[in-house]
């Protein structure tokens, strides 16, 4: 995995400043590193800290940087040179990275926000015992209460905090009452999720349970067959589970013939404190066999 992000870092690289180059076919390159799009995206984001599709574009738009400042060709030379039909185009990209524009740029020689190449590295650590195993279930139904969402990256997501908050006791009751089979207990499911987790795109969030009953009013979830790698922790909450999350892609995945598929994203809560101060959670990500 660490060679393979390497290769699209230098895959990115190599399209810089070539305005004969269409967007990254990431696809096509994951194919080439006997990958899939979507865990190759997925590893990327969850290892680099921002989505492929943004690691491109400040790379760009710091290559961009360079040339207004070393060159004297005009603004629309340089924004065809790194992807962009027009000025206009080219200054939006630009001051979002940058926080200025590319005349103020040429004119002040700043503010920038550079972005240096990435570099992926495996670091043995050994200090993290993670509890994992792998299942494969038939397809199975969640239901509970749901809602289209943002992605928010940090801190407590306010959208679904106000979902879980407009649950009554009663259908809470209701829901639990209801549970049967894996993944047990109440669960937190994210579906419908942009492969690269860009901030502020929209997923589907279902609080609820699975069962084989009668859904009545709530809101469903269909779930296909799938092979699922599961990740135990416990501890105080949610830092126990934030740290296992982290370590799926940082020390699992990198060490074991598994890649993420699409699917639902799925958060067990099995036992917790009265307060929510510390719990047993369970991660359930989708998975199939690497064969490269």
């Amino acid at each position: 995995m660490i060679k393979q992000l390497n290769a699209v870092v230098q895959a990115v690289e190599g399209q810089l400043g070539d305005p004969a180059t269409d967007e990254l076919d990431v696809a096509t390159l994951a194919h080439r590193l006997a990958t899939t799009e979507y865990h190759l995206r997925r590893m990327f984001s969850a290892l680099a800290g921002m989505p492929l599709s943004e690691y491109a574009r400040r790379r760009r738009m710091t290559a961009a940087a360079h040339d207004l400042l070393t060159g004297d060709d005009d603004l629309l030379t340089v924004a065809v040179r790194h992807g962009y039909g027009s000025v206009e185009a080219f200054t939006r990209a630009f001051r979002g990275v940058h926080g200025a524009t590319p005349s103020g740029v040429r004119r002040d020689g700043g503010p920038l926000r550079a972005q240096g190449p990435i570099r992926f590295h495996l670091t043995v650590e050994g200090s993290t015992v993670m509890e994992a195993r792998l299942t494969a279930l038939p397809a199975f139904r969640v239901v509970g209460r749901a809602a289209r969402v943002p992605l928010v990256h940090l801190g407590e997501n306010p959208h679904i905090r106000d979902l879980v908050a407009s649950v009554p006791p009663e259908e809470h009751a209701r829901l639990k009452a209801m549970s049967e089979g894996e993944p047990a207990g109440i669960l937190a499911v994210s579906t419908d999720l942009d492969p690269d987790r860009r901030e502020g795109t929209e997923l589907t969030y279902l609080h609820g349970v699975v069962t084989s009953r009668d859904p009545g009013d709530f809101d469903v979830i269909e779930v296909p067959a799938l092979t699922w790698a599961v990740f135990r922790s416990s501890g105080p909450y949610p830092r126990a589970l934030q740290e296992t999350w982290a370590a799926t892609a940082t020390e699992w995945f990198p060490a074991n013939p598994w890649l993420l598929v699409q699917g639902p994203e799925i958060v067990a809560v099995l036992e917790r404190a009265e307060d929510f101060s510390t719990a047993t959670t369970e991660i359930w990500l989708p998975v199939e066999p690497d064969r490269s």
